[in-house]
């Protein structure tokens, strides 16, 4: 009987061994977990931010892509074209909702810091925006902004404000301003929550040590909780940073893409010229620019403020 087993155990110990063995290189040498998914990020992100710079200089003309080396042709057609400078301006007007929505969350977040009856209710309600797509938000704003139908002006019209009915995103002078509005309301409510969540990580000694000391509300919110909120406020700005440079599918089903040059961010610039020009060089150049704002802009900024 002992020795019908013996195989089965020699197979068994030579099996472990060899799985021993291999998990002992991961014991010595843990850094070599993070070879492939390094390899990816290296690959799929760095790698196509490369090849995105590439094509920016290649001969790329038309559907048949091209590679061969043009230089930097295309960067000069890009910034000598007063439409590039449109969507430059657009872009930069987006990072607007950042105070704006800081001011509003800062107040949401505050309000519903005072436990009132059905706060929970309010908070999920705050957030919904921010739960739905950018498609979903830019199909009920194109209805709600509608000029001839729209609930906008419909309501200015009832209030008697019939002065301030606009046409909203169908005019270029106003395009981006209904934009910007249709984002500060998607993101105030999220913003809220950043900062009330911060303010809930406030020690609660703190909070009653000023209390027991006469202390109004206000001086407690300004001397004690908002010095405290450098790092949530630091997180939605950046969040908001990031969701204003990639707001492409808002604005597209908003307008479409119009009207004129009106609503022309860098995103929407890019898509028009690579896609339905299909001039891929070109709009790789204007890609480029866009990481280069990135760079410039978001990238210190998050290295400042955290390194704080």
């Amino acid at each position: 009987m002992n020795r019908l087993m013996e195989p089965e155990l020699t197979s068994s110990s030579a099996s472990s061994g060899s799985w021993g063995w291999f998990t002992g290189i991961f014991r010595r040498h843990p850094f070599w977990v993070l070879i492939i998914p390094i390899g990816l990020v290296l690959y799929f992100v760095y790698g196509g931010l490369l090849w995105n710079v590439w094509v920016s200089i290649s001969n790329w003309k038309g559907l048949a892509p091209s590679f061969g080396f043009e230089g930097f042709g295309q960067y000069s057609k890009m910034f000598g074209s007063y439409v590039f400078w449109i969507a430059v301006k657009n872009t930069l007007l987006l990072f607007l909702i950042i105070p704006f929505c800081l001011g509003l969350g800062a107040a949401i977040a505050v309000v519903l810091d005072q436990g009132l009856r059905g706060s929970s209710i309010f908070r999920s309600l705050f957030l919904l925006p921010f739960a739905l797509s950018f498609v979903v938000t830019g199909t009920i704003w194109s209805w709600m902004y509608n000029p001839s139908n729209g609930i906008l002006n419909a309501l200015l019209h009832a209030m008697g404000l019939g002065a301030l009915q606009g046409t909203w995103y169908t005019a270029q002078e106003t395009v981006m301003w209904s934009i910007i509005l249709a984002m500060i309301w998607q993101f105030s409510g999220y913003t809220a929550l950043i900062l009330l969540a911060g303010i809930k990580s406030i020690p609660e000694v703190q909070i009653r040590a000023a209390m027991l000391e006469g202390a109004s509300k206000l001086r407690i919110y300004s001397r004690i909780v908002f010095p405290q909120l450098k790092g949530p406020v630091a997180t939605a700005v950046v969040i908001l940073m990031m969701y204003s440079l990639r707001s492409f599918d808002f604005i597209w089903v908003l307008t479409e893409g119009g009207p004129g040059f009106g609503s022309y961010t860098l995103s929407i610039y890019m898509y028009k010229q690579t896609f339905l020009a299909t001039r891929f060089a070109y709009g790789a150049a204007v890609a480029t620019v866009l990481l280069g704002i990135v760079l410039v802009i978001v990238v210190p900024y998050v290295y400042r403020t955290y390194r704080r």
